[in-house]
């Protein structure tokens, strides 16, 4: 038999972990194990064809995520039209607990499930009376004046907010993905930049401008100092949004390689330079900016 919390986890930041921490905690306690249970697939993206999701984590971060908080099982689900068609009954009785054998079922402060999310979290607990499991809701999580959610963190990056971001999520908000070829306009002035083409569609890409970041190249463990720029080149004439990312004081060749940032701090919005050279005097106070953000954390 299972303890178990459902829902689709994007970003597995602290009040998920805060969660599951209770989770397995009361597995442990009951004799039970630890299972989450999640979705491949943001339901309102399958549920409405215009909806654009803006995630925290690929399906494979997340995944990586949730198995390092040590549940016993991590069920991930193939989310459908078929799937949300059920009530929040008809999911408990024939998911929950014919097929997964969920005994004691966690439910997050502000999560609801079913078609339609019709049913809340007293609807639960009488539906889970019936077939014999057990439903308990655990408390949000209040962090320094945060509000800890998905929705918030999503608004921090919006804005540029990532030291805000990172502690929420308890650790820094990345981006990966290859270095495909750019217009080289960066390494004309000093300042060779990779460009990077995110791994996934639906990956949030914070607020345009220029950040202090650390970058991972493939699996390598270390972590190197980097300033990177998010938007559209405007003294270049651009019009298509771009990531580049300097590594600081790194000549080797990049291009082929996948690249982990993580955002650590927001310098200056992005904006046009009347000579190339002025934004080179620019990106030098940006690489001294970045090395000492860095150097603090």
């Amino acid at each position: 038999m299972y303890s178990a919390t459902i829902g689709f986890f994007d970003g597995v930041h602290r009040g998920h972990r805060f969660l599951i921490d209770h989770l397995i905690d009361d597995a442990q306690h009951h004799g039970t194990q630890s299972m989450v249970i999640t979705f491949d697939e943001h339901p309102r993206k399958v549920l409405g064809s215009n909806f654009q999701p803006s995630l925290l984590t690929t399906p494979e971060e997340k995944c990586h995520l949730l198995r390092q908080t040590g549940i016993d099982r991590l069920e991930v689900m193939h989310f459908d039209r078929t799937l949300s068609t059920l009530s929040a009954r008809q999911f408990m009785a024939d998911v929950l607990s014919a097929r997964l054998h969920v005994s004691r079922l966690f439910i997050g402060y502000d999560n609801r499930f079913g078609h339609n999310r019709e049913e809340s979290f007293p609807d639960y607990v009488a539906f889970g009376r019936e077939l014999g499991m057990e439903v308990m809701q655990t408390p949000q999580m209040e962090l320094s004046d945060h509000h800890v959610s998905s929705s918030s963190i999503r608004k921090f990056l919006a804005g540029g907010c990532v030291e805000d971001a990172t502690l929420c999520l308890g650790y820094p908000y990345c981006l990966s993905g290859e270095v495909v070829s750019g217009c080289q306009e960066g390494r004309k002035i000093g300042f060779p930049t990779a460009n990077i083409l995110p791994d996934h569609p639906d990956k949030l890409i914070p607020r345009a401008g220029a950040y202090a970041v650390s970058v991972r190249i493939d699996d390598e463990p270390m972590e190197r100092p980097a300033m990177m720029n998010i938007g559209q080149r405007p003294t270049f004439g651009g019009h298509t949004t771009t990531l580049e990312v300097h590594l600081i004081d790194y000549h080797a060749d990049l291009y082929g390689h996948r690249l982990t940032v993580g955002f650590r701090h927001w310098l200056r919005p992005e904006q046009p330079f009347s000579t190339p050279e002025a934004l080179a005097q620019q990106l030098q106070s940006d690489r001294e900016a970045a090395l000492r953000v860095l150097s603090l954390q």
